[in-house]
């Protein structure tokens, strides 16, 4: 497997964005995280997905911290500045899986609330689903658990195919497309500086043909056991969701009917897109506080 690296000088001068990175060796890769905060508060985990980073949660790390919380944010292995396999076909989502689970368990977070959006919530989902002792609680925003039971939107079968084949991926202009909030040329360079060069992105052009939707899929098996053990999940569970999402703005009705932790919760849809963390972060992390508090 060849492994790139982010020269540490791309991330320089990172508009909202101050923290210092901290690292975990995961065998052939190394992982980068944030961790902010009281080590003694129990961890608020933000799982990023396609094809952002850990600076996708800028807006939600302050005043979660100010509210007392540890605040942990990872960088998924091929994004930010997390080590990135040079191939596409070093990428499976078991592999994705596998990689976060470990660091979790470097880390031995335990206790944990996760906020987990897009490819992280593929990713948080499984893992809440499989290793329930070590979460308290869930909170999703315009993500989903794909167990192939019902087809994808259009919409997401064309994402699927620029991803593969457009000549050029632009990550900072596709994360503008995914806001209401318009991004500045500032923050649009910094969504594309962990991609210096197209070798760079192979993690993010391999994520939209991860995503299982067919019956076949090698990943299928596990993702309906994970389904159905969050069919048994009593601890809170909270939907957040962007309402101006084509692909996953309605996802969050499907989770409230399934989750039995999810009665009763304060779930809401927000004048948003995709990436509703850019356009509603502080207010996340407001409701994310208010949330952890009533179900402590």
């Amino acid at each position: 497997m060849r492994i790139l690296r982010t020269p540490e000088d791309r991330f320089a001068n990172l508009p909202g964005f101050p923290h210092t990175p901290q690292y975990v060796d995961l065998g052939d890769v190394r992982m980068a995280y944030v961790d902010e905060g009281p080590r003694t508060a129990s961890p608020v985990l933000l799982l990023h997905g396609e094809p952002t980073w850990g600076y996708l949660y800028r807006k939600m790390i302050p005043p979660l911290v100010a509210s007392g919380h540890r605040v942990v944010v990872p960088d998924l292995v091929g994004f930010g500045r997390s080590d990135k396999p040079a191939s596409i076909n070093d990428y499976s989502y078991a592999q994705h899986v596998e990689w976060v689970t470990n660091w979790i368990a470097a880390l031995d977070l335990r206790d944990i609330t996760v906020f987990c959006q897009d490819w992280g919530s593929l990713i948080g989902l499984r893992i809440a689903a499989e290793q329930p002792d070590r979460f308290a609680r869930i909170v999703v925003g315009n993500g989903f658990l794909p167990t192939a039971h019902r087809p994808p939107p259009a919409a997401f079968r064309a994402w699927r195919a620029f991803a593969r084949w457009s000549p050029v991926f632009p990550i900072g202009r596709i994360v503008d497309i995914g806001t209401v909030t318009k991004l500045t040329a500032a923050e649009r360079a910094a969504y594309d500086a962990p991609f210096p060069t197209s070798r760079h992105k192979a993690g993010a052009r391999a994520f939209p043909r991860l995503v299982p939707i067919t019956e076949h899929d090698v990943a299928i098996p596990a993702n309906r056991a994970a389904w159905a053990e969050l069919g048994e999940w009593r601890k809170p569970f909270l939907t957040l969701f962007g309402s101006k999402d084509p692909i996953l703005g309605h996802a969050d009705k499907a989770l409230q009917a399934h989750v039995p932790g999810a009665q009763g919760q304060p779930h809401d849809r927000l004048n948003a897109g995709h990436f509703l963390q850019e356009d509603h972060g502080p207010e996340l992390a407001r409701r994310m506080d208010e949330f952890i508090r009533a179900t402590s």
